[in-house]
């Protein structure tokens, strides 16, 4: 098994983290997507996306998106478990998770590949434009989560979750995508510290 991972990318990081919440160790094979080896050989036989992460099995079985790989661990592994428990509990992880990848995190990968001058040669066409209208986006959902941190300690409910660890990553994506998490945010602010004190946040 070797897991072909992308360093600071949001998504292989995200697998990282997971991967460090559950004690597990997968063999890295580091991809430098600066020098866009992601778009050679060795990534698109595996992943005609040429994107990362990409997961080989020992059997040669590829999967690949974050959150998938994050499960096929997830059932190797259910403890602790991440993304819930019971009809309910899983319900709920799955809601919150959805939510932090389409309405918090997509927003933010928006804004940077549309407006960082580093992805001209990624995103054809670059539309600044579009890269800006996501930055409000980005943070009305944040305004949207801090009323609902106020009466929960993690983004799902009172267990760390798959959730919370998308919610990390976009958060920390923040900063190269130029927003700003507003000072009100009171709740998200507590949050955020929180979940980045935890080890396997420098995964």
């Amino acid at each position: 098994m070797k897991l072909f991972d992308g360093g600071r990318a949001p998504n292989p990081r995200r697998v990282r983290v997971f991967l460090a919440e559950k004690g597990i160790t997968v063999p890295l094979v580091s991809v430098d997507m600066g020098a866009l080896e992601h778009k050679g050989q060795t990534v698109s036989s595996r992943n005609p996306l040429q994107r990362l992460p990409v997961l080989e099995l020992d059997d040669g079985t590829v999967i690949t998106e974050s959150v998938a790989i994050c499960r096929y661990f997830e059932e190797l592994r259910p403890e602790p478990a991440l993304f819930g428990r019971g009809a309910l509990g899983k319900a709920q992880v799955e809601m919150w998770q959805r939510r932090m990848e389409f309405n918090f995190l997509s927003c933010v990968a928006q804004a940077f590949r549309h407006i960082h001058p580093a992805m001209k040669e990624w995103e054809i066409p670059q539309i600044p434009e579009w890269g800006e209208a996501n930055k409000p986006k980005a943070v009305a959902f944040l305004k949207l989560l801090d009323g609902e941190l106020a009466n929960r300690e993690f983004a799902a409910g009172d267990s760390y979750s798959i959730a919370d660890i998308t919610g990390l990553i976009a958060i920390d994506f923040m900063k190269p995508a130029r927003i700003r998490v507003p000072e009100e945010c009171t709740n998200v602010l507590r949050w955020h510290q929180a979940i980045s004190s935890r080890p396997s946040a420098a995964a």
